[in-house]
């Protein structure tokens, strides 16, 4: 858990960076994640060299065996002079590890030149993690040793002192993350984990699944996956299930190779090392994936739309149009495999939707596979840097049918205020929409006055496949007894009455 000193000591290393001319969070974030990524390497190398020291077997490293290797390490450079660290920083450590191969960094010549690593087809890249693979067009842009002196010493401090393990490791970045939320048009990148974690535990993943989200931004739907996987099953998971966990279970992509070095760092930070985090258009023709993963968690872009001669043949047959919000459903349906599971996150024109494509791609949820939940999220769960009303489908891909009826949940809160302030408040319906979910035989009883109830198919089908919450839900009108005007001007006279005496008293005591 992130304690108050932890994220004092946090905005203190945020503010220094601030205070040296670097204001937009997304760059603040990719520095201290290259930082973050650079002492990990030194950490990773010193249990090395501690496992070498006990077993006396030796074992590849990361780090050069030359003097101009190991003046790279975390734990040589971090005391030197601002200056000297600078110079190592911007001229060896960085270009060295945007030259990383095989988890090993290279080494320099006696001029400083760089001595790139052969490329060798027959070896395994051993170490070698997502991260390292998006380093090649990444930039330093710490701009003074000052500033790299503070940031090193204060990250220094909340490892030192303050990070006990990866659980915090992890939690420290979220926290970083979570500052991307305010950070205007950035905060597309950024889901609440609340919401988040509410969508993980309605799929309820298991160490066996292959978990994709293919608009990954952070990783935020793999990392809380994977807590979720962790919480629930690491004292039973085979050493098999491990290996699967710690890499291919979760695969992301993106097509913003900053956000793709964040979420490979996230993800390794959360112990999974070596997930399949990849550059990728996702819904374009150079993907073409399909039955392949069990679980799709997402919140894929809501704007914009894409060129149509790039949009992938097998998506446009199930929706043709250019929106991206429709495209990106059809995508999950095509990736999953028969029997896997969605959970995504969409506008809400997507359940109303007139158009052709709209009405298509519904047609298909509740005809062609199993839609089991539309869960409608007020409009200020994604404030302060989007308003738009969004909702929550959670369907199976079957292939042949099985939508019998439908689960709908008018969320009203989740646990925040639905202002730009997003302060925490009592009134929190999560809980009993991941409760009802869970235990849906329950709901059959349940009216459509109240939060949750179920609609047949068939009245989906007779409505157009509208999946809008407000065509099913039947309001209670409670009729109020007004008293009559006789009344109303009766109880205003007594009142100016009042007011005149109380007057008449004021001025008789001012006399």
């Amino acid at each position: 858990m992130v304690t108050g000193v932890i994220k004092n000591k946090i905005d203190k290393i945020w503010t220094d960076i601030w205070a040296g001319g670097i204001s937009n969070p997304l760059t603040v974030i990719e520095q201290l994640t290259y930082l973050m990524f650079i002492r990990s390497l030194d950490e990773k190398e010193l249990e090395t060299e501690e496992f070498e020291n006990m077993t006396g077997e030796k074992m590849d490293k990361i780090f050069p065996q030359s003097s101009a290797g190991q003046s790279m390490r975390w734990s040589k450079f971090k005391n030197n002079d601002p200056r000297e660290m600078f110079a190592l920083m911007s001229q060896r450590v960085f270009p060295a590890i945007k030259s990383m191969k095989y988890g090993r960094l290279p080494d320099f010549d006696n001029q400083g030149n760089l001595i790139e690593i052969p490329d060798q087809e027959d070896r395994q890249a051993v170490g070698e993690t997502a991260f390292a693979r998006y380093m090649s067009d990444a930039m330093f842009l710490i701009p003074t040793p000052q500033v790299l002196q503070k940031i090193i010493t204060g990250l220094d401090d909340l490892y030192e002192h303050d990070i006990a393990d990866l659980d915090m490791q992890g939690d420290l970045y979220e926290y970083m993350l979570d500052k991307l939320s305010t950070a205007g048009q950035n905060g597309q990148f950024r889901t609440p984990k609340h919401i988040r974690e509410m969508m993980v535990a309605l799929l309820q993943p298991t160490p066996d699944d292959e978990v994709c989200d293919p608009a990954c931004g952070t990783a935020g739907f793999l990392v809380s996956a994977s807590e979720y996987i962790r919480k629930n099953y690491e004292a039973t998971m085979t050493p098999e299930q491990w290996e699967h966990f710690s890499g291919s279970a979760f695969t992301g992509f993106d097509t913003d190779r900053t956000m793709l070095r964040i979420s490979a760092m996230n993800l390794m930070l959360h112990s999974i090392t070596t997930p399949e985090i990849d550059y990728r258009d996702s819904v374009s023709k150079q993907n073409s994936i399909s039955n392949y993963y069990s679980v799709c968690l997402a919140n894929p872009p809501f704007k914009g739309t894409i060129d149509a001669e790039s949009i992938n043949d097998n998506l446009k047959a199930v929706t043709n149009t250019k929106k991206t919000e429709l495209l990106f459903v059809a995508l999950f349906l095509r990736m999953l495999k028969a029997g896997g599971r969605c959970a995504c996150i969409v506008p809400d024109g997507v359940l109303f939707g007139s158009s052709n494509a709209h009405k298509s791609l519904r047609k298909e949820l509740v005809e062609n596979h199993q839609l089991r939940a539309v869960i409608s999220m007020p409009s200020g769960v994604f404030k302060p840097y989007a308003g738009v009303s969004t909702a929550v489908l959670v369907f199976t891909k079957t292939g042949a049918g099985g939508t019998d009826k439908v689960w709908f949940y008018n969320m009203k809160a989740d646990g925040y205020s639905l202002d730009d302030k997003r302060s925490a408040i009592e009134q929190n319906d999560i809980p009993d929409i991941i409760a009802r979910f869970q235990n849906l035989d329950g709901e059959g009883a349940r009216e459509r006055t109240e939060q949750s109830f179920f609609v047949p198919k068939q009245e989906i089908v007779d409505n157009g496949y509208d999946l809008s919450i407000n065509k099913y839900k039947k309001v209670e009108y409670v009729p109020v007894e007004y008293p009559s005007t006789f009344e109303i001007l009766a109880n205003l006279k007594a009142l100016q009455a009042q007011i005149d005496t109380e007057m008449a008293e004021l001025e008789a005591m001012l006399k």
